[in-house]
């Protein structure tokens, strides 16, 4: 069976972190997006996924080229311009005709266990079957109306408090029969929850929700990626878990307090402070005396001495310079740099100069 991952998107509300990198490709525990979706398709007996692309596809195109390491082919289709959830499925038409496939939107990461929403879909029949999943605050998402036998009787696309009448939304993934490329229009943007699926249900086509409590989430702002890392350390680490690479150097004064991961190659001088959960890339240099809160570290970071950061998230070869400090929230993209001394205020984001 195949699925379709949905990765073509600007990516704007995780910038400056996705400002030179694609989404699909953001370290999670130190391994791109992009890994943690193959696995999971391949153990639900998923054997070919295909990649919906646009910017940064040359990219992710080259991770992929020629890798044959997860026992899963993986190809891509490219967007000349956005076309929406559903839009970019059908510029990938011809890779997905006559067989039954999946559509995944790559801003999320679950457990949702896809081979019984698989069963679920063969056994109650009808164009699609879309995962819904229950959320505190649906405003934000796209409501899905079923009934008891989960035959889906409306969409109410962000609804207002009083007017939500569920809070089972759109969880991005959908099982699909191939005929639904014959109603979608070629070359035009056009979007699943907003197009397709309600044009479908007004025309009688069944349609059906596949409710479940897995893990689920949507990692497309800053907060909720750093949420998603703190989540899975706790959860495959343990608590006081510490994972430390063969080729790191960490001095015997620093204060490891765990869940924690060390990359490859970094560097802890004496009396640095990591507090987990964080997440330190390869090659990044925490200098005496610096302290690292609940933070993810891209590759090639340097914390110099004394600077402090707190639930922050750092892109690649980022340097924060001496005694400075990044309180709650702050973002800094790939390759950008903080002066020593300077007091960041909470939540701010540095963007690349170029």
């Amino acid at each position: 069976m195949k699925a379709l991952i949905l990765a073509g998107g600007e990516a704007t509300r995780l910038q400056p972190l996705t400002c030179d990198t694609a989404k699909i490709m953001v370290p999670v525990l130190n391994r791109p997006l992009l890994e943690h979706f193959i696995l999971y398709l391949k153990k639900h007996g998923i054997t070919e996924i295909i990649l919906a692309l646009g910017k940064h596809s040359i990219q992710v195109q080259s991770y992929i080229e020629n890798d044959d390491r997860f026992g899963v082919r993986v190809s891509s289709s490219v967007e000349e311009e956005p076309l929406g959830t559903s839009g970019a499925v059908k510029n990938a038409g011809e890779l997905l005709r006559g067989e039954r496939f999946i559509v995944f939107n790559g801003d999320v990461f679950t457990d949702i266990d896809i081979s019984k929403m698989i069963e679920f879909h063969c056994r109650k029949g009808g164009m699609a079957t879309i995962a819904v999943t229950p959320v505190e605050d649906p405003t934000t998402y796209g409501v899905v109306e079923t009934d008891a036998q989960g035959k889906v009787n409306g969409f109410i696309e962000k609804p207002a408090k009083d007017l939500a009448t569920t809070n089972m939304i759109n969880a991005g993934i959908y099982v699909v029969e191939p005929e639904i490329l014959e109603h979608i229009p070629p070359g035009a943007f056009s979007m699943f929850e907003k197009d397709i699926f309600p044009t479908l249900l007004k025309s009688g086509a069944p349609l059906h929700g596949y409710p479940s409590q897995d893990y689920w989430i949507d990692i497309g702002t800053p907060g909720k990626y750093l949420k998603l890392n703190h989540a899975l350390l706790e959860r495959s680490s343990g608590n006081n878990a510490v994972k430390i690479a063969d080729t790191a150097s960490v001095h015997a004064s620093v204060c490891l307090e765990g869940p924690v991961i060390i990359g490859e190659g970094c560097v802890l001088e004496k009396d640095v402070s990591l507090r987990g959960p964080a997440v330190l890339g390869n090659n990044c240099f925490l200098r005496e005396g610096a302290v690292v809160d609940r933070s993810v570290l891209w590759q090639g970071c340097e914390i110099d001495r004394g600077a402090k950061l707190h639930k922050c998230l750092l892109g690649s070869d980022c340097y924060v310079g001496e005694y400075s400090e990044l309180p709650n929230g702050c973002v800094m993209g790939s390759k950008t740099r903080i002066a020593k001394n300077s007091k960041i205020s909470s939540g701010e984001k540095i963007w690349p100069s170029s």
